[in-house]
């Protein structure tokens, strides 16, 4: 195998976290809009956490798509 095919590969590979990321953040929002439909009292307090765990996982999909190009690009 040629050394261009493993990295395309590799970075395919990779990529393959930011469709778990995808499944993650559904599974986020779709909980928040469940509990919030639930009790809309206690909506407004679990915002911070909605938002929180959003961030974390949306920067686990960036930090795959990093190590995505650093296979393509890098050296």
């Amino acid at each position: 195998m040629e050394a261009e095919a493993a990295k395309m590969i590799g970075a395919g590979i990779a990529c393959l976290g930011m469709g778990g990321v995808a499944i993650g953040l559904g599974n986020i929002f779709s909980s928040y809009l469940a509990g919030a439909l639930r009790n809309p009292s206690a909506a407004d307090s679990q915002f911070g956490r909605l938002i929180f765990g959003f961030a974390v996982t949306e920067a686990l999909g960036i930090f795959s798509l990093l190590i995505a190009l650093l296979l393509l690009y890098a050296v």
